[in-house]
């Protein structure tokens, strides 16, 4: 199937490891040209140099931390310089402090909200005059299945994951008129760093190992397993692409069945 990424700019959050530079290294592989960014300058280089030396596409790497408010813009006119437009964003972070209402304190909170929540809203609000002139304009915002069915000691993203359901499903209606397409993916326990961190918390907290942990929480999964960072990559670049011209305001589960709703 050709997902008409050919020569589409794209800029993926988030990206450095995990769930968003399996995404970006996809949608290179596709023949899109692609931004990626982390905080750390040294490892998004080489995660850019690793994703153009393996697809022979355009990769940029810019180091910045997405949850400062005034690196979105600032990322967004350093794509927009290089490739001279933007037709794909990825709005990707890295997940919150895990803890209980008695332990998190404002902070944390306040932390959270920049994370999970207002890096969204800055990079789309800074992308738009660009996404306005693309023929093939969408957003993609990463969020968790927390935001549908809430996971213990996960406060922070259960809470905030789905302000940014909110903000996506009302920005496909808004800017649908546009031409502009606004969707997100709600990933489940994926093998991926953060995954591994948490993992370790549980482990400790229950004096147990981290191969008990995964046992455990690989049985609450429909298919009976964790899922790896290119079968999530597969769904992104996808409703990412032109081929899901149709598609908008869908909050997509890639979990592998452990959300157990109807809706």
């Amino acid at each position: 199937m050709d997902l008409q990424l050919k020569d589409k700019r794209a800029l993926v959050t988030g990206s450095s490891r995990g769930l968003g530079y399996a995404t970006a290294h996809l949608l290179a592989k596709e023949g899109a040209r692609v931004a990626i960014n982390g905080r750390d300058e040294k490892k998004i280089k080489s995660a850019a140099e690793n994703i153009s030396k393996e697809t022979k596409s355009q990769a940029l790497g810019l180091a910045g931390d997405v949850s400062s408010p005034d690196v979105p813009e600032k990322l967004i006119q350093s794509v927009v310089d290089s490739f001279g437009g933007l037709d794909i964003l990825i709005t990707n972070t890295g997940g919150p402090a895990s803890g209980s209402i008695d332990s998190l304190s404002e902070a944390d909170w306040q932390i959270g909200v920049d994370l999970c929540l207002m890096t969204h809203v800055r990079l789309i609000k800074a992308a738009l005059p660009f996404l306005r002139t693309s023929d093939s304009a969408s957003v993609l915002t990463i969020t968790s299945v927390s935001a549908k069915q809430p996971i213990a000691n996960l406060l922070l993203s259960n809470s905030l994951r789905l302000a940014t359901i909110g903000l996506t499903k009302s920005l496909a209606l808004e800017l649908g008129k546009e031409g502009i397409r606004v969707n997100s993916i709600l990933p489940g326990w994926t093998e991926t760093e953060r995954v591994t961190e948490l993992m370790n918390v549980r482990a400790t907290a229950n004096q147990s190992s981290v191969e008990e942990e995964t046992r455990k929480q690989t049985a609450a999964s429909a298919l009976g397993r964790i899922g790896q960072p290119a079968e999530f990559a597969n769904a992104a670049v996808f409703l990412s692409s032109p081929a899901a011209s149709y598609i908008t305001g869908v909050m997509l589960n890639v979990d592998g069945g452990i959300y157990q709703g109807t809706l």
